[in-house]
């Protein structure tokens, strides 16, 4: 017998698709909330799914689903979903970082601020 994760409140990054996608719709099966926490709000023909999209099914599977525009790579945009997530939830239970952190310029450093050196509790 495998652990439920009814009422459970997931976080996914990059979950508008793919593996994150598919994450959250298992979740969502169980009865679980799920923030969705990605970049993409316009459809991409190559690519297909929003976080709007993802967030459709994720309710249509039986779980909670709450859509956030995110970047990963801007401090703020994390703390801010972070932030919308624990609102309407009341907490965050699983993290799943799943988001591509793509550096177009590979010259310029992305090492984390000393802000995000510990982690972030709510």
């Amino acid at each position: 017998m495998s652990a439920s994760l009814k009422g459970k409140v997931l976080f996914i990054t990059g979950g508008s698709r793919g593996i994150g996608k598919a994450i959250a719709i298992r979740a969502a099966r169980d009865g679980a909330k799920v923030a969705i926490a990605a970049k993409t709000v316009e459809p991409n023909p190559k690519l297909g799914g929003t976080i709007f999209t993802a967030a459709e099914e994720i309710e249509k599977a039986g779980g909670e689903a709450l859509p956030i525009q995110m970047d990963i790579r801007d401090e703020n945009n994390v703390k801010s979903a972070i932030e919308k997530t624990a609102e309407k939830f009341g907490g965050i239970d699983i993290l799943v970082n799943n988001g591509k952190n793509s550096n177009p310029n590979p010259n310029t450093s992305t090492s984390p601020s000393s802000s995000l050196s510990s982690p972030l509790i709510y």
